[in-house]
């Protein structure tokens, strides 16, 4: 008889892995063997790789918001030598989600280059059915990866968020305080995007949230990842499950409910089910994008190239404002002359000689 696990405690080990637990901790907690932990998290991250690529396609948003988390595999990057493998170090998470409904449409790990920048814009770019405004940090690789992807029809604004350190500078014991007085500073790249939609704020709110439900994002413990299969694979397993079973506090729903992909919560055994008889889906291919409609009235270009926004009321001439003379330098006050001292009075005035005789009483 083959030594298979209960689905009881298959679904234990999901709901651990899922609130953040490292691999050890899952063990002590559902007395389940390490390995067999290891094996069913790798089934359980391509399931939700193949379940990715068949739900989250031919996606309409208006709003998409992109961002990069930094991790790392077994060491960090100052101490990666030419005989690891090249998966070793730095792993970045790329990641693009719907600033509505705050579903994650595509992520990439990899290198912070732009090889994995052009992969990830592109598997975007796939996805999508309309075109969106789309919103990220300073980071240069995007600008010819979207350019690549997307055209320079786009869209696309650039939010570069600075700090300003106090002249004290950070002491030791808060360096790990983020800095004060941030000051935003925005960009546009490609297009007419407008700068009041454009944020990184919920893709950086979600970061938080990854790393909270994702041990192996945590800093200063030692649940990071030691392979990169591995930390692919619980990546992949995160944002699905965060996609299908967290209810956003905000929206009251899970996102691909807000999407409009399913209809209903998903519980951990219907997560379950479904990552592990998932079958292998075709990768989305990109298809011709539709413009977006305008939030203002407008009217549709011929040939579908977009709209013309209509003015309802005449704009009032512009008229240029008479030039006013300079006013000629206020006069210099005039002088006055000093007054006449006031004259002394001799009445009660006594010579002294400080080398003489006193004077006489009268």
């Amino acid at each position: 008889m083959a030594n298979v696990l209960p689905a009881e405690k298959r679904v234990r080990v999901l709901a651990a892995l899922l609130d953040g637990n490292s691999i050890r901790a899952t063990e002590r907690m559902t007395e389940v063997n390490h390995r067999t932990i290891t094996r069913l998290l790798l089934a359980l991250g391509a399931g939700a790789v193949r379940l990715h690529d068949r739900l989250v396609r031919d996606v309409q948003c208006s709003l998409v918001q992109v961002d990069e988390i930094w991790s790392f595999v077994q060491k960090k990057q100052a101490r990666v030598t030419e005989a690891d493998p090249p998966d070793v170090g730095e792993a970045y998470t790329f990641v693009a989600i719907d600033a509505t409904s705050r579903m994650v449409i595509s992520w990439r790990v990899g290198k912070r280059d732009q090889a994995t920048t052009d992969a990830f814009i592109a598997d975007l770019r796939a996805r999508m059915l309309v075109m969106p405004q789309l919103t990220s940090d300073g980071f240069a690789p995007y600008i010819p990866a979207v350019g690549a992807s997307f055209g320079t029809s786009i869209d696309y604004m650039q939010t570069v968020k600075n700090y300003r350190s106090g002249s004290r500078g950070r002491r030791d014991d808060h360096r790990y305080e983020p800095p004060r007085d941030p000051f935003i500073t925005k960009s546009v790249v490609y297009g007419a995007p407008d700068p009041a939609k454009a944020s990184t704020s919920y893709v950086e709110r979600q970061n938080g949230s990854t790393r909270h439900s994702n041990g192996r994002m945590r800093r200063l413990c030692y649940a990071f990842s030691k392979k990169g299969g591995h930390h692919a694979a619980a990546v992949a397993l995160n944002y699905v499950a965060y996609n299908l079973t967290r209810v956003v506090r905000t929206l009251r729903v899970t996102p691909a409910m807000q999407a409009g992909i399913t209809d209903h919560v998903w519980t951990l055994d219907e997560l379950m089910d479904t990552l592990l008889a998932e079958e292998e889906h075709a990768a989305p291919e990109a298809k011709p994008l539709t413009h977006r409609e305008p939030s203002a009235p407008a009217r549709a270009l011929p040939g579908g190239r977009g709209f013309l926004r209509l003015v309802t009321e005449p704009t009032p001439a512009l008229k240029r404002p008479p030039r006013r003379s300079e006013p000629p330098p206020p006069a210099a006050p005039p002088v006055q002359a000093a007054p006449p001292p006031a004259p002394v009075s001799a009445r009660g005035m006594v010579q002294l000689d400080l080398f003489g005789a006193p004077p006489e009483e009268s």
